[in-house]
């Protein structure tokens, strides 16, 4: 099963304040950067992601500014993956 189709029309689970669009038809999964894990043209596993909408998948690949610490988004992106294990694991898809 490919979990980046499971993004498809789902909600947002990184839900940043005043930069989440609520919008599932833009919904993918916005993998995890960690060293170790991923890096130079090496996603992370399909597995260490969140479904994000795309405003939030913008702000957590910083590809606009926000006044949202970087800190606060990668804490945002890491809780937006441990909702989303939940609720594959919920679905019994994982």
């Amino acid at each position: 099963m490919n979990l980046r189709d499971q993004a498809r029309d789902r909600g947002c689970m990184v839900r940043l304040p005043g930069i989440c669009n609520h919008n599932s038809a833009t919904t993918v999964l916005a993998h995890i950067r960690l060293s170790g894990v991923s890096g130079m043209g090496i996603k992370a596993d399909d597995l260490l992601g969140a479904w994000a909408c795309s405003a939030c998948h913008d702000a957590i690949d910083r590809r606009f500014r926000t006044d949202l610490d970087r800190d606060y988004v990668r804490l945002a992106h890491l809780e937006g993956m441990v909702r989303t294990i939940a609720q594959l694991r919920k679905e019994g898809l994982v």
